[in-house]
């Protein structure tokens, strides 16, 4: 089964519309289509940019996701630190991903991101359902 770690965007976007592949992404976290990995930090800044007033997410609903991405999510604690992102804030993801033996990180971002890091592969939400769909058949 595919390790996967969620850049925070994904889950945003999964939360502002529930079309689009970051939607269907959640939808199969929470249907354990994959092993999906997080941090404690990790896990605060989804809390944190859900919060953020400018996406109006009422704060309940933000407390319910979250409640249920934790149950759904294995958690880690990073031993590593690294600086391979220009943005420092997206350095807690490969973290993550390092810890959790990913293949794959999950963003609607890869500017901020290497192609690859050791085996960690960094893709859009959409090929990574092009993957997903590979693996499950």
């Amino acid at each position: 089964m595919l390790r996967v770690v969620l850049d925070t965007n994904v889950v945003l976007s999964a939360q502002l519309s529930s079309r689009g592949a970051p939607a269907l992404i959640l939808d199969l976290l929470l249907s354990q289509s994959f092993r999906c990995y997080v941090s404690r930090e990790l896990l605060a800044e989804y809390e944190a940019v859900l919060l953020r007033p400018r996406f109006n997410l009422p704060p309940r609903h933000v407390a319910r996701s979250i409640a249920e991405l934790k149950k759904r999510m294995i958690h880690v604690a990073p031993t590593k630190t690294v600086r391979v992102s220009p943005d420092a804030c997206d350095d807690k993801v490969v973290e993550c991903a390092l810890e959790a033996r990913a293949d794959y990180v999950v963003t609607g971002n890869l500017s901020h991101f290497p192609r690859r890091f050791q085996d960690i592969r960094f893709v859009l939400p959409r090929d990574f359902l092009t993957v997903l769909a590979s693996e499950i058949r």
